[in-house]
C-alpha cells in the first residue's frame, strides 16, 4: 500500500473506533434502554380487544333486526323496478 491508503486506513480505524464508543456510551443511556424495551403493554391490549369485542357484540345485538329489515326493504324495492 502506498502512504496514502496507509493514512486512509488508520483514519478509517480512527474513525470506527471512536463511533464504536460512542454507540457503546448510547447503550448505557435511560432513553435508550426505554426505547430498547420489548415488554410492551400486553394486558391493556387484550383489554381493549376484548372491550371493543363486546362492544360490537352488543351493538350488532341490538340492532341486527332493524338492519336486516332495511336491507330486506331495499331489495324488494329494487325487485319492484323491474
Amino acid at each position: 500500500m502506498n502512504k496514502i491508503g496507509i493514512a486512509i486506513f488508520n483514519q478509517s480505524l480512527h474513525i470506527n473506533s471512536y463511533l464504536s464508543f460512542k454507540i457503546l456510551g448510547l447503550r448505557k443511556t435511560r432513553f435508550y434502554q426505554l426505547l430498547n424495551n420489548d415488554r410492551g403493554d400486553v394486558p391493556g391490549w387484550v383489554l381493549v380487544v376484548l372491550m371493543t369485542t363486546g362492544l360490537v357484540t352488543a351493538i350488532w345485538t341490538i340492532a341486527a333486526p332493524r338492519l336486516t329489515a332495511i336491507l330486506k326493504n331495499s331489495l324488494d324495492t329494487m325487485n319492484g323496478i323491474r
